[in-house]
């Protein structure tokens, strides 16, 4: 039995800790691949090569044709070097199985630049640490153009909500109204934290239902965001005009083919 645990260890499977004692070697080296690999980002769609060769240069320009984003690294090259994220709660959630709970942990983070940018993203993994990870790059991939206006005269920036909106989830519901300047963000913990993120100065909420579940909170105070974007106001009656969208008008950058590096040898040659 010795013989065959010792045999057993030479492959990383055997009694104790025999030959698992050089693991950190392998893990370092990977997150340093990791690394690597987000600083060398090589795009799989065409919004990113749009991106990434600067023909692309606000998330307007996506936002306004409809561009479904499916790389993170997108947000990060246009709006990555503001951009701020928080984790609202992590909390562990339990599947039961033949041999017992099976844990893993839920994690609820918010991305936003404070100016009209936000996303929310939740990541449930078995490890606090990778469940984080996960959630922030779901936040980046769900960020949402967030409109904000007036109480009263027009003056400065726009400091509000252009209207009353209400965004449910579950059994809470979350209401906005505008405010005027200097009221502040009139909320509780959850959804002041959104607001700022979404470059909300001054605004007065309600909410009803059971809002001591923060996962329901916060989507509904995000789904309440992206409806400001929903009301047709007078301010948008003007004629539309309509421009080509990113991938018709670079459709000869996206069909060329990249060139690759030719190697050149030198051959010899023979004297016959």
């Amino acid at each position: 039995m010795a013989e065959r645990g010792g045999e057993r260890g030479t492959f990383g499977r055997g009694f104790g800790r025999g030959g698992r004692g050089d693991r950190g070697g392998p893990r370092g080296r990977r997150r340093a691949g990791r690394r690597e690999e987000e600083e060398k980002w090589v795009p799989v769609t065409k919004l990113g090569r749009l991106v990434r060769e600067g023909k692309i240069r606000s998330l307007e320009q996506i936002y306004l044709h409809s561009l479904p984003i499916k790389e993170y690294q997108i947000i990060d090259t246009l709006i990555g070097h503001k951009l701020k994220d928080e984790v609202m709660k992590i909390m562990p959630v339990q599947k039961q199985t033949r041999a017992g709970q099976r844990t893993r942990f839920k994690a609820f983070v918010v991305v936003g630049d404070t100016d009209g940018h936000v996303g929310l993203g939740v990541k449930c993994s078995k490890e606090v640490a990778t469940a984080i990870r996960g959630a922030i790059i779901l936040a980046k991939l769900s960020v949402i153009p967030v409109r904000r206006g007036y109480w009263g005269n027009k003056i400065g920036r726009p400091h509000t909500v252009p209207c009353k909106v209400t965004g449910k989830c579950g059994s809470v519901t979350v209401r906005m109204v505008p405010a005027p300047r200097g009221a502040g963000i009139v909320a509780a913990r959850v959804p002041k934290k959104v607001l700022q993120f979404a470059g909300i100065d001054d605004v007065f909420t309600s909410s009803r239902g059971s809002t001591k579940t923060l996962g329901n909170f916060v989507k509904a105070t995000f789904e309440c965001l992206l409806k400001t974007y929903g009301f047709l106001t007078p301010d948008f009656w003007r004629e539309t005009r309509f421009v080509k969208s990113p991938y018709q008008e670079y459709t000869d950058l996206l069909t060329a083919k990249p060139i690759s590096k030719a190697v050149i040898t030198e051959v010899d040659q023979v004297e016959p």
